[in-house]
């Protein structure tokens, strides 16, 4: 039995990977979703699978999470339509190229800040309000293994998502007193865009990130997501790290032929 069925998640970086992957299961499990992601085309093309096959409703808006006043607007017109979401998926995020410290661009330090870090923020700090109000929710954040271990010419990705969870465990501080429960999942290895976004659409060096391994798909995190959110009211699953059995920490990964 569904314990989230019937009740509202709000998803971001809803378009592709985790984010799709996490749509489809919450929609299976009986959620009513609304999706964000820049990419309004492939949500459109999304929410009308969605509908078809599990039969919920299914908003989508195309929202960038770093323009604050846009996520903050859209946030009270959900709430002036009656919208407020019960679980709020943190999903959106991205690295940006893989450079040593010193050679560093800063334009891609802005990039994953302003999306890991920053756009966070803005949709946490949009949708929390309510939840305590109300006493009840689940703000769930996407975060990496890369939030716990750092990796050579990982520095700046590394720090947003040692950020992640220095927020999730802050934020739970914060809400404690109230019903409200906040999580993070933590993924290793997932073969997703994710790849193919941080080295600029550049496949052959996207796909030798995943070659020799059987890395975890979106679906196997969604389905941990699943799970978080299903739990009963009185347990807040914090914490999650998930590894494919491929993986044992961010340095230890077998290949076939290794």
């Amino acid at each position: 039995m569904s314990r989230i069925k019937g009740k509202l998640a709000l998803i971001t970086g809803a378009s592709a990977g985790i984010g799709e992957a996490c749509a489809k299961q919450l929609a299976r499990d009986g959620a009513n979703l609304i999706l964000w992601a820049r990419r309004k085309k492939r949500l459109a093309d999304l929410a009308s699978e969605i509908t078809d096959e599990s039969g919920v409703t299914v908003d989508i808006a195309s929202i960038d999470i770093r323009d604050h006043e846009l996520v903050f607007k859209e946030a009270n017109q959900l709430r002036v339509n009656g919208l407020s979401p019960d679980i709020v998926i943190n999903n959106a995020g991205m690295g940006a190229g893989m450079s040593l410290m010193q050679e560093g661009k800063v334009e891609d330090w802005n990039r994953m800040i302003d999306t890991n870090v920053k756009g966070l923020l803005f949709v946490t700090r949009a949708f929390l309000p309510d939840m305590v109000e109300r006493d009840h929710g689940h703000l769930v954040n996407i975060g990496s293994i890369a939030g716990r271990q750092v990796y050579p010419r990982g520095n700046v990705y590394n720090a947003t998502k040692y950020a992640v969870q220095a927020l999730t465990e802050g934020t739970n501080l914060d809400v404690l007193g109230t019903k409200v429960r906040v999580s993070s999942v933590n993924p290793g290895l997932v073969e997703t865009e994710f790849s193919l976004v941080r080295f600029d659409g550049d496949e052959a060096r996207a796909e030798a990130v995943y070659e020799g391994l059987d890395a975890l798909r979106g679906q196997d995190v969604a389905e941990v997501v699943s799970f978080v959110v299903n739990a009963p009211p009185h347990m807040n699953v914090a914490d999650v790290l998930v590894f494919s059995t491929d993986q044992r920490s961010i340095h230890h990964v077998h290949r076939n032929g290794s």
